[in-house]
């Protein structure tokens, strides 16, 4: 019996020990709510416009095989995306995508989408994230939930 039991604690310790290792990893610096402060290419639109529309983008999505399923909203359409952030510095973001309504002012909107896939790179510095492309395109977030 004493057999028995043990070989039972020892297969209940191992399934433990392996379904633990096997839950999807968060990163908190970079898994988290972050809101558009500056879209360096389009100085038109300012800070004030960013917060009075909303715009962020969502990562605290659970990160799977290196990858985050994200959301965004610029103010009307919500979006979605997928996110690869490589400790190089490097980030792919694909299948960028939104709902379909149709709003008043779509400028920032259009823009966003345009230019969003086309960042390779990202940093982060205290509570800002930075994505930027090759040709000196960049958009700064801040965390949201920093005060």
């Amino acid at each position: 019996m004493k057999k028995i039991l043990v070989s039972f604690f020892a297969i209940l310790l191992l399934g433990a020990v392996v379904s633990c290792s096997s839950v999807p990893q968060k990163n908190p610096s970079l898994q988290r709510q972050w809101m558009l402060v500056s879209f360096d290419q389009f100085s038109k639109f300012s800070k004030e416009e960013l917060v009075r529309n909303k715009a962020e983008i969502n990562l605290t999505g659970i990160m799977e095989k290196g990858k985050i399923k994200g959301g965004a909203n610029m103010g009307c359409n919500s979006m979605f995306f997928t996110s690869e952030f490589k400790t190089n510095g490097k980030v792919k973001i694909s299948g960028v995508g939104s709902t379909l309504k149709a709003c008043q002012n779509m400028e920032l909107e259009n823009a966003f989408i345009q230019k969003f896939d086309k960042m390779t790179n990202y940093s982060i510095e205290g509570h800002f994230l930075t994505l930027s492309d090759d040709n000196g395109n960049s958009m700064k977030f801040l965390a949201a939930d920093w005060d």
